[in-house]
């Protein structure tokens, strides 16, 4: 009996702790183009295997926005889903476009 339970709890814990680390994130950060200046704020998802690596998620964004034209200035921060709502209306057309 106390091994079963034993084996349920370390299992729900496993469980809970990949949960999480799968979890979506994402971050807002602000960019350029140069001519004529130009400058957006942003939010990007960020791929799963990268959440915690700084350097990794500004290399990973700047590639991206590169695409249309853009340089990072910086990357403000790194959230879960619950904060995407409140960053939409700031983010604009640049909500989740890369």
């Amino acid at each position: 009996m106390m091994k079963t339970l034993v084996q349920i709890l370390a299992l729900s814990l496993g469980l809970a702790l990949a949960g999480q680390a799968s979890a979506a994130c994402y971050a807002d950060y602000k960019a350029k183009k140069s001519s004529p200046l130009t400058l957006h704020y942003g939010v990007i998802q960020v791929p799963d295997g990268i959440c915690g690596n700084s350097g990794a998620i500004k290399k990973n964004i700047a590639k991206r926005i590169k695409v249309g034209g853009w340089s990072l200035l910086n990357v403000v921060s790194v959230f879960g889903p619950e904060g995407l709502a409140q960053r939409q209306g700031s983010a604009g057309n640049y909500y989740l476009k890369f």
